[in-house]
């Protein structure tokens, strides 16, 4: 495995792969790596003969109250759980050069309206940073495909809106959740968690899958079914953000002829804050 930090390296190593026409796929992540993003780096290799991780803490992401300089970074441990794998390239750019004149002057990217809602109206201007360094990496790596988590379903959607926004060539491939043994899905904020928090955590995807069994089942108040469950959730002792059906390729309020839904929730216990999603399908 090459360790690449310098754009100019890593387009010449793009550059001899493309002249004998070379599939590569890339995995942008933020360290701290867990059983979710090596299942993508997996994926990955399943689909291309080149594969590119990059690991770098986006700044441009994180608001003013949020976790930068305390967000979990194993890069030792990173390193060896991608060499094992059989990556490529691990990309680890710096922030001088991700970011040449600063985060105040930088040109963003911004999808509209999928950066607003739900996850986005919690968390102003997230999505422009997530949407603008996936931009800048997929500039960089170019990649024929990359690939994403299912987690962070409302960032995959950011992302596909922006790659058919701006006519990227490549593709974008959601991969399934990874979970713990106790339905708690993998994120390397979890780490932040104290052990009767952890005992608490898995209890939103708990009450999302209620929530699907429940619609499945005929249930179709879904206002009062959200309601019920966000102070099911307060009970349990999360601070609920949110818990929201929406329309699962539009991330819009679901009309009567939305088939696919995805159920989203969001809630902090303590200064954690633990999303997850669950998708189904209506007759």
């Amino acid at each position: 495995m090459q360790i690449v930090s310098d754009i100019t390296e890593l387009r010449e190593l793009r550059r001899t792969w493309q002249s004998s026409k070379q599939q590569i796929a890339f995995v942008p992540t933020m360290g701290n790596l867990h059983n979710g993003h090596l299942k993508l780096v997996k994926e990955a290799k399943k689909h291309a003969s080149k594969v590119v991780v990059s690991i770098f803490v986006n700044p441009l992401q994180f608001g003013p109250d949020e976790d930068l300089d305390a967000y979990p970074r194993t890069i030792d441990d990173d390193k060896t759980s991608l060499a094992a794998l059989g990556v490529d390239v691990l990309f680890m750019p710096r922030v001088s050069d991700i970011y040449s004149r600063g985060l105040e002057q930088q040109t963003f990217v911004e999808v509209p309206g999928l950066s607003y809602m739900i996850c986005g109206a919690s968390r102003p201007g997230h999505f422009r940073g997530v949407a603008t360094i996936v931009c800048k990496l997929f500039n960089m790596v170019q990649p024929n495909m990359a690939f994403f988590g299912e987690k962070d379903f409302q960032q995959l959607q950011v992302i596909k809106a922006m790659v058919t926004d701006l006519s990227m060539n490549l593709t974008i491939h959601g991969v399934p959740t990874e979970r713990e043994p106790d339905g708690l899905a993998m994120s390397s904020r979890n780490s932040y968690l104290n052990q009767e928090q952890r005992k608490i955590a898995p209890a939103l995807y708990k009450l999302i899958c209620e929530m699907a069994d429940e619609i499945r089942g005929g249930r179709r108040d879904f206002s009062i079914l959200m309601q019920e469950h966000k102070e099911k959730l307060a009970s349990l002792g999360f601070k609920p953000d949110y818990i929201d059906i929406r329309s699962a390729n539009s991330l819009l309020q679901p009309s009567h002829e939305d088939k696919a839904l995805v159920i989203l929730g969001a809630g902090f216990l303590g200064k954690t804050r633990i999303i997850d999603n669950v998708q189904l399908v209506i007759e």
